[in-house]
């Protein structure tokens, strides 16, 4: 399946399920075990997955083992979802990867804020526009992580041609709702990217998609949040985010330094071992943070 602009541009209103990257035990890809994950996300109606996001431990990754997950995550998906490929770094780097995502089979990119300390809103652009030529004008989703960059610059990023959709990961809803405003002659898919817990802010500025690390653990869970904003039930949605409110504290300590550690260990802890987060990540996680985690697991019926 090589999903058409539509099916992806209506996919990016649902759930952007980022996946992780499993290592074994001596820390080396181990792309075998992300199939089970894939196939739960998938058969509980998870929109998207996305390779090489942040709970992919991206910045993590070599660029050999990012082009080999893509294509891993590819080969698991076997086109029953949209496949979005992240990409970043340097712009040598980003593009290699834009085009072995391509390969790969990926619907569109994900492209990661940079994390350079010098740079230029006009070198933003640039960078989108040397990226969307290296994959031939494949679809790209800007993942925004820090709005102070003024809604003028943002408004011009939307206005590359290849831009179909804005992963909003900052907790600024009136913003994104000015933004959304500039641009509303485009069909952008605004997407939610602080995952459930701002999913409902977000949603009701207009922003129907939301990213989800849980996801890897349990799909089931993020279907439903997703389901009840759909349908305007937001004590609903909150209800459930509650239910996930341990999960999500968790993951919030050591300065968001435990995102991906918790999602790991949960895995662990069902059986499912993707290996260790990698430094600079949280890892092991405390004794009583694993009791906590095992405690909730049980709460959500979960095997382990």
């Amino acid at each position: 399946m090589n999903p058409t602009p539509t099916s992806l541009r209506q996919a990016l209103d649902g759930i952007s399920g980022i996946l992780v990257t499993p290592f074994d035990a001596q820390d080396r890809l181990a792309p075998q075990n992300l199939k089970p994950i894939v196939d739960r996300a998938v058969d509980a109606g998870v929109h998207i997955l996305v390779a090489n996001g942040n709970t992919s431990e991206f910045y993590g990754l070599t660029a050999a083992e990012a082009e080999h997950m893509v294509h891993a995550a590819a080969e698991h998906i076997n086109g029953r979802v949209p496949l979005v490929g992240g990409v970043g770094r340097s712009v040598h780097e980003a593009c290699a990867l834009a085009r072995a995502s391509r390969k790969a089979g990926a619907a569109a990119l994900m492209v990661h804020q940079l994390p350079d300390p010098f740079v230029a809103p006009s070198g933003i652009a640039a960078y989108l526009r040397r990226i969307a030529e290296a994959s031939d004008g494949l679809p790209l989703v800007l993942y925004l992580r820090d709005a102070s960059v003024g809604n003028a610059v943002i408004e011009q990023l939307c206005r590359i041609p290849e831009v179909v959709g804005v992963k909003w990961a900052s907790p600024t809803p009136l913003q994104l709702a000015e933004v959304m405003d500039r641009v509303a002659d485009r069909d952008i898919a605004w997407v939610g990217g602080l995952a459930e817990t701002w999913a409902p802010p977000l949603y009701a500025v207009g922003a129907r998609g939301f990213t989800s690390g849980l996801i890897n653990v349990f799909p089931a869970l993020s279907m439903q949040i997703h389901g009840a904003l759909d349908r305007g039930d937001y004590a609903a949605a909150r209800a459930l985010i509650r239910s996930m409110a341990d999960f999500e504290a968790l993951r919030a300590q050591e300065r968001n330094g435990s995102n991906v550690s918790v999602v790991k260990a949960a895995l662990q802890l069902m059986g499912q071992d993707c290996g260790a987060a990698r430094p600079p990540a949280t890892w092991p996680l405390a004794p009583q943070d694993l009791e906590r985690l095992g405690q909730l697991l049980k709460k959500w019926e979960m095997p382990g």
